[in-house]
């Protein structure tokens, strides 16, 4: 087979994937996520996981949503860091997400307890909206175990009371 016809087949393969590919892309760029901003909203996920998000009032774009923060939560448990949920998202699959969410069990602040009784339905709109949103790349830090100072601004967590 020749060079030319070689470029020809390679052409009118790639031809046909791109076209189903752009074609999902598109169908999916159609979807209301309305509901999935909502639900993102209500549940208090830009609280952390957005920088800036609630000191400003709720103002920060939403392009900017959920990225993640350089902002630690510090307690008897380390420092933990909210992750860039855009990120992560970008990295596991809806179905993942589902089983992820209702088994989840984590350090503070993150109400993991929320995310164990979501509707199978809720879940799958939150993902949904978020990678929607795309992936945005931004470093966050990593946890801290108990006893070490972070090198990042934090907040710390109160004891419980005894």
């Amino acid at each position: 087979m020749s060079a030319k016809t070689k470029l020809i087949i390679a052409t009118i393969f790639a031809i046909g994937i791109a076209i189903p590919i752009s074609a999902h892309s598109n169908e999916a760029s159609n979807i209301d996520h309305s509901k999935g901003k909502y639900l993102i909203e209500i549940s208090g996920c830009n609280d952390c996981h957005t920088a800036g998000y609630a000191a400003s009032g709720a103002t920060t774009p939403e392009a900017q949503w959920l990225s993640g923060d350089e902002l630690g939560y510090r307690g008897p448990w380390g420092t933990t860091y909210p992750v860039n949920l855009r990120e992560y998202f970008g990295g596991i699959s809806e179905n993942e997400w589902v089983t992820i969410a209702k088994a989840l069990k984590t350090r503070p602040p993150m109400p993991w307890w929320a995310l164990n009784v979501m509707t199978e339905s809720d879940l799958r709109t939150m993902y949904q909206y978020i990678i929607y949103l795309g992936v945005l790349k931004k470093d966050i830090p990593l946890y801290v175990p108990p006893g070490v100072e972070p090198k990042t601004p934090y907040i710390q967590w109160p004891l419980q009371p005894e």
